[in-house]
């Protein structure tokens, strides 16, 4: 098992622009720091080797950056964000339930453990609606269903896939938002901007393609993600939310990995969002 000699650690199998920029802003700040690539990292039951060291996780595969952050808390290591947030983040229905927990409004969502019992929640929510993975990014098979014929269709597939996760339903009503979302960056509790993301599409992830435009952080956006990531525990934040016709806001969910250089650019270099990222972690370091 790596150690770094209570250096500060980045986690991550693929280095990309953001974790290029979390580079150089250590680098500026003269943090001395080690990058682990998460494809060599095993760890050994009862260790204690990562005691007192920081370690910033920027895996990009869920399932290894869950095991990673729990192996590592487990060895003494202070992982941002936590293992529980990692975990939580993670899933779904899981990240709903604490955000309803915390009583802060989201799309109406329900779970169907198998395959018939989600077409009997969508047949309660009402159509159109949405099915999505429970874990996943991007906007990644997450599919609008328009009726109660076309659910069947996608959950006889469903239903086919092997592995008793792939049978459960998340599904959720399909909100009319107006052509856009808004996310919100929250680092230490404070929410660093916010941008919209609009497409031509009804998902309007940046992966497929959004156009990310400044967006004004007003009260309600302000106090809605400091309370979505608060919820869910996690340091630092991708808050999404969503506008439905009536101009409510919704959190639609909160992930824990945050990517961010479209962000920064929307914002026209207003805020240094890998600065921020590595400001917060000298903060927990001392």
């Amino acid at each position: 098992m790596p150690t770094t000699n209570g250096r500060i650690a980045v986690l991550a199998s693929r280095v990309g622009v953001d974790e290029k920029q979390l580079f150089d802003a250590l680098d500026r700040r003269a943090v001395a720091f080690d990058h682990i690539d998460t494809r060599k990292l095993w760890f050994g039951v009862g260790e204690r080797d990562n005691a007192g060291d920081l370690v910033l996780n920027r895996e990009i595969g869920q399932v290894r950056a869950a095991y990673a952050a729990r192996a590592l808390t487990a060895a003494g290591a202070h992982v941002v964000n936590s293992a529980d947030a990692t975990e939580l983040c993670g899933d779904k229905w899981r990240t709903t339930m604490a955000l309803w927990a915390a009583g802060i409004p989201t799309p109406r969502t329900a779970l169907g453990l198998t395959p018939k019992a989600a077409l009997a929640a969508l047949d309660e929510i009402g159509y159109p609606a949405l099915i999505k993975p429970l874990v996943g990014s991007w906007g990644r098979l997450v599919t609008k269903l328009a009726d109660r014929a076309n659910a069947e269709g996608v959950l006889e597939y469903v239903a086919a896939l092997p592995g008793p996760q792939s049978h459960l339903g998340y599904v959720q009503e399909f909100v009319d938002k107006p052509g856009r979302d808004i996310r919100v960056i929250v680092v230490g509790g404070e929410p660093l901007g916010a941008v919209y993301r609009t497409g031509e599409l009804w998902r309007t992830n940046v992966a497929l393609g959004a156009r990310t435009e400044p967006c004004e952080v007003t009260p309600e956006i302000d106090k809605l993600s400091i309370d979505a990531a608060a919820a869910v525990g996690a340091d630092i934040a991708g808050v999404d939310l969503i506008e439905d016709r009536d101009g409510r806001l919704l959190v639609l969910e909160v992930n824990h990995r945050v990517e961010f250089t479209g962000f920064q650019a929307a914002l026209a270099g207003r805020v240094d969002v890998a600065d921020r990222i590595v400001e917060h972690l000298l903060e927990r370091a001392r």
